[in-house]
């Protein structure tokens, strides 16, 4: 198993990438080998100042960097050495089986839909989230960003890419599936919601349950919430500013702990045909291990098989 790692991408590379490659290396086993995409030489000498031995990683020496700034497309055809660039060409030449980067969001974007493209019978790739449960465990939303604009079966297949995905990776047999919408009644919402509520009801490739409503999000009401892109950032961008607030006003609580980003590593971009996921730009060492665990977790799973199953 070969797990690709940008080690330039994100707000604190190469330091926290290095940091973290090392912690999930220790979780490995001696078949599971972590390939960092950067500078080979600085890379090797990072890990040995760290402690750790250099020859438990493999390297692709790829010295480029594409900033959080730079046109996704534009970076991606103008700087071929990049780490993020170097990263798409092994994985769709199948040298590595999953890449993972907490760098330019658009660039893996555009990487994963260009390079390693869209499962044959998926519309757009959609990008999924854990969203904490109050009793125990976490749902999975999605879309959270990847389509700000959606048409109805657009939703009815990331019901299916959400479902695999709980499933497969997470272990949640026959997951619930709601649809994220502002009433609990089959007849309510926009455009968007009215149109998809009877393709999910007619699915039957998914245990959809009805609409979900904002105040379900936490609950055990559904595993698996679908929305357009636009509607699911909105939601994470408010769901990950509660942790944030519980710092800043002081209050320790186990749940909203939960909320923390690192814990979960990174998103993955589902519908694509191998394990790409885009970490958080101001990644940890900990949200960096997390992520190369969440690689390894989704190419043990044969999730990708899964989804083209499901997509025949």
């Amino acid at each position: 198993m070969k797990i690709g790692l940008d080690v330039l991408g994100g707000d604190f590379a190469p330091d926290c990438n290095i940091k973290g490659a090392i912690e999930a290396q220790k979780q490995l086993d001696d078949s599971q080998r972590i390939v960092l995409f950067g500078d080979e030489d600085a890379n090797k000498k990072a890990i040995a100042d760290a402690g750790s031995d250099p020859s438990k990683f493999d390297y692709v020496h790829a010295p480029d960097i594409i900033s959080m700034h730079e046109h996704p497309t534009k970076a991606i055809s103008q700087k071929p050495n990049s780490s993020i660039a170097k990263g798409f060409d092994l994985l769709k030449t199948g040298e590595i089986d999953s890449f993972s980067s907490a760098g330019n969001t658009g660039a893996m974007l555009v990487g994963a839909m260009f390079s390693v493209k869209t499962i044959p019978g998926v519309i757009r790739p959609a990008i999924a989230t854990n969203v904490p449960k109050l009793k125990d465990g976490f749902g999975i939303l999605l879309d959270v960003g990847a389509n700000a604009d959606c048409k109805p079966e657009m939703l009815n297949q990331f019901a299916i890419l959400g479902s695999l995905y709980a499933e497969h990776v997470y272990g949640i047999p026959s997951p619930k599936v709601g649809l994220l919408n502002i009433g609990e009644e089959e007849e309510k919402g926009n455009n968007l919601t009215i149109a998809t509520y009877p393709l999910l009801k007619e699915n039957n490739k998914i245990n959809f349950i009805g609409n979900a409503e904002g105040r379900d999000l936490f609950s055990d009401h559904a595993d698996v919430i679908v929305c357009d892109g636009y509607t699911g950032n909105v939601v994470l961008k408010l769901a990950e500013s509660f942790y944030v607030v519980t710092l800043k006003k002081g209050f320790k609580d186990q749940f909203f702990d939960r909320f923390n980003y690192e814990q979960y590593g990174g998103s993955p971009i589902l519908g694509v045909n191998a394990p790409v996921i885009i970490g958080h730009g101001i990644s940890s060492p900990e949200a960096i291990k997390n992520m190369v665990l969440l690689s390894r977790d989704m190419i043990a799973s044969k999730f990708i098989e899964k989804i083209k199953s499901a997509f025949n």
